[in-house]
């Protein structure tokens, strides 16, 4: 039987596309195959393995791979902060900045945006959603936040999962002005976070290493971002200031190299999100947006 494809809303093109998945033989046979999934349960998701990845992409050599990629995935170079040919190792070069104006962010106070470029999910009201990635198939708030009572603020509220591929910009923004808190790490494994990995089993997303930070809005009440590593994601690493207020699309860290995804939670009836992404959502069917593009707005 051909493996099922993945597919996905692209919206400016307004169609559905068919991803273009980066390692896809390797994906499907960790997570679709018994050997495979030993694999996975028996070195795979531990930190070890992602940590000896981690290195070899931080090896001088790695660069070679960087214009094969480029040009395999399609990549826009003239977004790029600098040529191409300036990055030392291919982690450098995935955790690339951009230039500012390769990615506007969409104005007004009450516009909330997407924090990253890549695949999202959104659901209006994460207690009476029917699935997540696929029909039946849902993890608790407190599973997410490791927090019973935090749970709780955000009871009935509105969730946004950004999965970012490997081909994609990997630096996360706030998709709101506010102040954040502190970090706080969730321990956990590192699973893929590839649909090919999620529609088996949708609860890696809260077995995996994790970071929460919480950030205190005018427009939209208490937002929490989770920033969830995954499989060769060698590190989360924060670049904002805890306690210092942010405008919205600032930058609050990158990925190392990586798919990886950003989970945004609104408190109830604090976000009204944009009928394309609900609709396509409801479906459970991801949209393509980029960081900076409008999300929602404040009610």
């Amino acid at each position: 039987m051909p493996a099922e494809p993945i597919r996905y809303y692209d919206r400016y093109a307004r169609a559905l596309k068919t991803e273009q998945i980066y390692g896809e033989a390797w994906l499907r046979f960790a997570y679709e195959n018994p050997a495979g999934r030993f694999f996975v349960w028996l070195l795979a998701r531990r930190a070890i393995f992602s940590q000896w990845y981690g290195r070899k992409m931080n090896r001088p050599a790695s660069a070679l791979q960087i214009l094969p990629f480029i040009s395999q995935y399609g990549l826009d170079v003239d977004e790029f902060a600098k040529s191409a040919f300036d990055y030392k190792t291919f982690n450098e070069f995935f955790y690339r900045a951009l230039k500012p104006a390769a990615r506007p962010i969409a104005p007004g106070e009450r516009v909330a945006v997407f924090p990253a470029d890549g695949r999202h999910l959104a659901f209006p009201n994460v207690d009476t959603a029917t699935g997540f990635y696929v029909k039946g198939m849902k993890f608790t708030l407190a599973e997410l936040l490791g927090d019973a009572a935090l749970a709780e603020k955000f009871a009935a509220g509105a969730m946004l999962i950004s999965r970012l591929c490997p081909v994609d910009y990997h630096r996360f923004h706030f998709p709101v002005g506010g102040t954040p808190g502190e970090p706080r790490l969730v321990n956990g494994w590192l699973y893929s976070v590839s649909p090919v990995a999620l529609r088996r089993n949708i609860g890696y997303l809260v077995e995996n290493k994790r970071e929460l930070t919480l950030i205190e809005t005018a427009a939209f009440g208490t937002v929490a971002m989770i920033e969830v590593g995954a499989t060769n994601v060698g590190s989360i690493k924060q670049s904002f200031v805890p306690g210092r207020a942010e405008e919205k699309g600032e930058e609050k860290g990158l990925f190392a190299f990586g798919g990886s995804c950003v989970i945004t939670l609104f408190m109830r009836d604090c976000i009204r999100f944009d009928a394309d992404i609900a609709g396509q959502s409801a479906q459970f069917v991801e949209t393509y947006a980029r960081m900076g593009d409008r999300l929602g707005v404040a009610p």
